[in-house]
């Protein structure tokens, strides 16, 4: 672009541009007319993030950095391209502005900017509902991400945001929940507002609840979005997820009548009644010492609150899903479980354990008198 068509392009935008942010136009101009286009990148991401500079952005970006987009970092520049977007007047044209985008930044040298640009069309299409779009661009961006040995944490952030909400698209909980998990993890949750932290944790609460295939909620009750659920109008969920980690069945009848507040949960009150007595099961095998873990069908019955004629299908349950390990005697209707799913404790399942390691304490001492009586001379000797 000639020179001096930029300077007097420029010139007009800062005329236009709100007094506070004249300045920093001047500083634009200087990059642009020494060429430091590292410095140039820095305070045009700078303004575009400015929210003044909203109606500048796109006139900025296609008659100003387009004309050097490919002297600086293309990562940046499909940022800037990002903020821009925001202008345009609806999903339609910002989905004909990430075409072009990811066509101009698709290149062997800057694949990581593409699956950022690429990721950010499959959000739009998303929106637009093309959900076929939306997945084949995902799966693309996802084939490039898994050949990078590293990668910037905005464009993994991206990726997993957007792949979160086509899960949740397709009712497909379990990835949701896995994805929506990624996602916070590669953000600073001081970066989200109240109410977005709260919309997060409210459906990630959701989706562990119904997910046929989650039946471990320790991240999600360790990760601090859960607490952004406290003392609101949803902070019954949180309580039910942890009386779902306890096996809480007395817990979950109190809350259950909450369930019709959630549409999918109420949708799945089989489901989540199965889920809970799934985790009493796991719950009553924890509380037992390893040796003491050959338990009755109608001991489970009594823990569980399940009729005796459906305490197998339970247990057989359990086994088929990791969740416990061990054999099954039918005949004698006894459950032999070798091992139990770990899972976060909260501090009464704490004390229990505390109470635990002081019965073997004992026992270990026990042994060890009973030794020393025994071999009387031996340990003498």
């Amino acid at each position: 672009m000639d020179p001096e068509v930029v300077a007097v392009f420029l010139s007009e935008q800062r005329e236009n541009a709100p007094e506070d942010l004249q300045q920093g136009f001047l500083t634009i101009e200087d990059y642009w007319d020494r060429k430091l286009w590292h410095q140039l990148t820095d305070v045009l991401v700078e303004y575009f993030n400015t929210p003044a500079s909203a109606p500048q952005r796109l006139p900025l970006f296609r008659h100003f950095i387009l004309s050097f987009s490919e002297k600086i970092n293309q990562l940046r520049f499909v940022t800037l391209g990002l903020l821009s977007a925001t202008q345009c007047s609806d999903d339609h044209e910002r989905l004909s502005f990430f075409n072009d985008l990811t066509k101009k930044v698709n290149k062997p040298a800057s694949q990581d900017a593409y699956v950022y640009a690429l990721v950010a069309a499959s959000d739009v299409k998303l929106r637009l509902q093309d959900l076929a779009g939306a997945h084949k661009d995902l799966d693309t961006a996802e084939s490039i991400l898994d050949s990078f040995d590293s990668v910037e944490t905005e464009v993994h952030a991206a990726f997993y945001r957007t792949n979160a909400s086509y899960s949740q698209a397709k009712a497909d909980f379990g990835a949701y929940y896995k994805n929506a998990l990624l996602y916070l993890a590669c953000i600073d949750l001081e970066s989200l507002t109240l109410e977005d932290a709260q919309s997060r944790a409210y459906d990630l609460s959701i989706a562990a609840l119904v997910s046929d295939s989650i039946y471990n909620f320790g991240e999600l009750l360790l990760h601090p979005i859960l607490e952004s659920l406290t003392n609101t109008r949803h902070s019954w969920l949180r309580d039910l997820l942890f009386a779902f980690n306890r096996g809480d069945l007395n817990a979950y009848n109190v809350l259950e009548s909450n369930t019709a507040k959630a549409p999918l949960l109420d949708e799945h009150k089989t489901f989540l009644w199965q889920k809970i007595s799934l985790s009493a099961l796991t719950e009553a095998v924890f509380r037992r010492p390893p040796h003491d873990r050959a338990m009755t069908f109608q001991t489970i019955s009594q823990e569980t609150k399940v009729q005796p004629h459906e305490i197998e299908i339970l247990i057989m349950k359990a086994l088929s899903l990791g969740l416990l390990k061990g054999s099954i005697d039918q005949v004698a209707e006894i459950a032999r479980i070798n091992w139990v799913q770990p899972k976060v404790l909260d501090m009464k399942q704490i004390d229990s354990m505390r109470l635990r390691l002081k019965d073997w304490d004992s026992s270990v001492n026990q042994l060890g008198n009973w030794i020393e009586g025994v071999g009387k001379d031996v340990w003498a000797a």
